[in-house]
Parts: C-alpha cells; structure tokens; sequence
C-alpha cells in the first residue's frame, strides 16, 4: 500500500513538472522570470499559514500513522498475550507527543505573526520584513512537519515491533523501549529547529 502511495506521489510530481515544463517551452516563457514572479507577488501571509498548515498536518499524520502501526500490533498481539496492553501503551503517548510538537510550533507562528495595517501597503521595508518572515514561518512549518511525520512512522515501527518483542519475552521490553526513545527523539530535534526559526520571525 505505500509503494502505491509513493507511485502516485512520484507520478503527481513529475506530471506537474513536465506540464510546467511544457507550457514554457510552446509559449516562449522565460521559467526564471516565472518563479520569480511567483515569489515576490505571492502575498506574505500565503506562506505563513501555508507553514502553519504543514506543521499541523504533516505532524498529526505521523501521529496518525504511528498509532495506526503500533495500536493495530498491540490489540492484536494483546489476544495472546493480555499483560502487553498496558505497559505498551506508552508507545502510543509517544506518537501523540509528536502531534503536540506539531501543535507548540503552529501555536508559536500563530502568536507571531503580525497584524496587517493599511498603512503597511506603501511601506517596501515593512513588506520586506513581511516577505522574509513568510518564507521563514513556512520553511519553519515544513521543516517541524516533516520530521514529525518521520518520526511518527517510525515510532510506529519501532513500538509495532516492541509489542511482538514483548509479547514473546517479557524481560525484552525494556531494552528495546531504548530505540523507541530514540526514534522519539528525531520529533524533538525537528521542535528545537521549529523553536529556533521561529524566534527569527520578525516582529513590526
């Protein structure tokens, strides 16, 4: 089922590129002047929630797909061996911690992010600063986002596999709970980036 996700995906990507492609190739389009254009007239708070947007969803789809993994394992694995259930809850709590960061990051754009004035229409300094803080939120936003959606899928993987463990031997789960901390700890290094960037977003 990935591999067809990751299909469709490739195939979007290059379907678009290749439409771009054409379009400046039969209408004598300079592609240069186009993403420029692109950049500098597409309005400032576009890709500041753009970078709240991606935040949010990219980290609770890790979220979602970590528990998915983890959760079906251990209520499946739990039928054969009851004493699973409780003490691997604590792979799930992890997945939702991955959310959360997702959440802290949005919230902190949000609270950032300037009020617009009519008096800022004329202003090139101010919409520069704008401009530049835009890029900054969205960049920050993906950048959180997709390292929680890495990490939720591989503490999915990791808690999936900790449950079969634990299942089997008991005396196993604690010595494999050290990689799922590990793999925890990829959502924070995304939070320490999303917190650093995110105290570069300019103030007005």
């Amino acid at each position: 089922m990935s591999g067809y996700y990751g299909t469709m995906l490739l195939a979007s990507i290059t379907t678009i590129a290749l439409g771009t492609g054409m379009y400046h190739f039969f209408f004598d389009k300079n592609i240069m002047d186009s993403i420029y254009w692109f950049f500098v007239e597409t309005d400032s708070y576009l890709w500041w929630n753009l970078g709240i947007v991606n935040a949010v969803f990219f980290s609770v789809a890790g979220a979602a797909v970590g528990i998915w993994t983890t959760g079906s394992t251990i209520m499946g694995a739990g039928v054969k061996a009851p004493h699973i259930k409780t003490k691997n809850l604590i792979s799930i709590i992890f997945c939702e911690a991955v959310a959360i960061y997702g959440l802290v990051i949005a919230i902190l754009m949000t609270t950032s992010m300037p009020q617009w004035k009519i008096d800022y229409a004329g202003d090139i300094e101010i919409l520069n600063k704008l401009r530049h803080g835009g890029y900054v939120a969205f960049g920050c936003g993906t950048i959180v986002g997709v390292a929680n959606l890495c990490c939720g899928a591989v503490i999915g993987v990791v808690g999936s596999g900790t449950a079969l463990a634990d299942a089997s031997n008991p005396s196993l789960f604690v010595k494999i709970l050290l990689f799922e901390i590990f793999a925890s700890i990829i959502g924070i290094y995304g939070l320490i980036v999303g917190v650093f960037l995110t105290s570069k977003l300019p103030t007005l």
